[in-house]
């Protein structure tokens, strides 16, 4: 057993259905609780420190709540900003907080929370994993407790759209520290318990400024075994697993009238990531050739068995301003042997560091036999999701790694040279820059097209596929989401019908 973390006086027991006497006859009360499956656990459960997509699949729009936040469809919407005017010249956002709003200590929250939480995550010693969404921030300022001034640099018509982010939340001084272990936010549900290794459970926040949720609790429960999530399924010990990890199973599901399965998309860019600073990889020629091993078909059937959709460059294909650019990147095998030894790197090997999802860990095993084919020998290292976060995502000692950026809209991560595959092409920079302070939505496309050519061509990562959004639930629920424009489980539409 993990460590058990339990917040102050709020212990969660599962609220099966009751039998309630009407009348002379009897009827079963609708179920108020849901047990959800994950595949990962959160190392930690603060969106604003740290970069794991399971925190916000946890906290996001559950516990924790921005100025803004992702609809189901993607589009951006009020969230404890009720409404916000922007300046002509598009440097100064005002925005009108919500009345009336508490986190769950009961705390009020007020714009001087909003000032705390933007500087705290734009501060030199920030430890936000998403930093340059706030970069272009002059100053944040409260005018009174419902009225905050965001001045920026220069114009960024995407700046609600980066609002909306898990790390962008707004946190009080007095919980922000403890957020980890004990988050404390101001969304419609609050946090009860973390069994550490087992699940986290959150309770319904009676004092919630909006509309009341229909759950009165919920339960997260934490499966990395394809199998196992099956299992948990089929018995009803889940009753929803909205990433279900194992897809060659979905048909039993569909089959059967007392379940849903949901076929959606996600935000999730699924690559060979490639460490491009160091030897022998910062050579394009090997880069290349890497891509050129790769059948993505082969992948995306033997890991994902048929489920997701080929990329060629690090933007979502259901993007109205997504290039098709996989010809940059097409299998063949005879050209990356030609690279390979045009570079003088015959009899290579590469370390591959993979993470706990199924669509790593299979689809690792894919790519090993791929490069093999065409002369370059892998060394695989399986690891658990906390150290591949401190070995290849903060340490960049690999090679190659496999993972899906489920992030939306993150093509400025190419923009950071210090960002774990290590890209630093100044051309780019230059690029997202300019998009940075461009609105125009036909020059922010012709931008786009450039910034995804340009690390297409520069053979940056190898680009599999998109994630797809395989999820399964019981029929009777309703309110999950179809689609992840964001990395979330957003229970707050989420009902039993029966």
């Amino acid at each position: 057993m993990g460590t058990r973390i339990v917040a102050a006086g709020a212990r969660l027991v599962r609220t099966t259905a009751l039998a309630v006497i009407l009348g002379s006859g009897a009827a079963l009360a609708q179920q108020t609780d849901i047990t959800i499956g994950m595949v990962l656990e959160p190392p930690n459960l603060d969106p604003t420190a740290g970069a794991a997509a399971a925190i916000d699949e946890v906290v996001y729009a559950n516990i924790f709540e921005g100025l803004t936040r992702f609809a189901p469809d993607g589009s951006v919407v009020p969230g404890l900003a009720e409404s916000w005017d922007i300046s002509d010249d598009g440097l100064i956002y005002t925005f009108s907080l919500r009345e009336g709003v508490t986190f769950h200590d009961g705390t009020a929250m007020s714009a001087e929370d909003v000032v705390f939480s933007l500087d705290r995550a734009r501060s030199e010693d920030s430890t936000n994993a998403q930093k340059p969404l706030f970069a272009g921030i002059e100053s944040v300022e409260a005018v009174d407790d419902t009225t905050v001034v965001v001045t920026l640099s220069a114009p960024d018509g995407a700046f609600p759209f980066k609002m909306a982010w898990g790390d962008a939340v707004i946190v009080a001084p007095e919980s922000a520290e403890t957020n980890a272990t004990n988050p404390v936010g101001t969304g419609p549900f609050r946090f009860a318990e973390w069994a550490q290794g087992d699940r986290v459970e959150i309770v319904r926040n009676d004092a919630y400024w909006g509309a009341p949720v229909a759950l009165e609790a919920a339960t997260f429960q934490f499966i990395s075994d394809p199998n196992a999530a099956f299992a948990a399924l089929m018995s009803g010990d889940i009753d929803a697993f909205p990433n279900f990890p194992a897809p060659e199973t979905l048909g039993q599901f569909e089959a059967n009238p007392q379940y849903n399965v949901v076929v959606g998309s996600t935000e999730g860019e699924t690559i060979l990531a490639m460490n491009n600073a160091g030897e022998p990889l910062d050579d394009i020629r090997i880069r290349q050739a890497i891509t050129h091993a790769i059948n993505r078909q082969d992948i995306i059937d033997g890991a994902m068995f048929g489920y997701g959709t080929p990329i060629g460059t690090h933007f979502a294909p259901h993007n109205p301003d997504y290039v098709d650019l996989i010809g940059n990147s097409a299998y063949d095998p005879d050209a990356a042997r030609a690279l390979l030894a045009e570079a003088g790197a015959e009899g290579l090997t590469l370390r591959l560091m993979l993470p706990p999802p199924s669509y790593a860990r299979r689809g690792g095993e894919i790519i090993a036999a791929q490069l093999r084919e065409v002369g370059i020998e892998t060394e695989i290292t399986n690891m658990e999701w906390a150290d591949w976060l401190e070995r290849v995502f903060r340490g960049k000692d690999f090679d190659l790694t496999i993972v899906s950026h489920t992030e939306p809209f993150d093509i400025n991560i190419y923009a950071n040279p210090d960002y774990y595959f290590q890209y630093g092409n100044p051309d780019f920079q230059a690029l997202n820059a300019e998009l940075e302070v461009t609105s125009d939505p036909a020059a922010r496309s012709e931008l786009l097209a450039r910034m995804q050519t340009m690390i297409s061509e520069d053979y940056v990562n190898g680009f599999l596929f998109q994630l797809a959004k395989t999820g399964v639930a019981n029929a009777a629920i309703e309110g999950l989401w179809e689609n992840s424009p964001t990395q979330a489980n957003d229970l707050t539409a989420v009902r039993w019908t029966e």
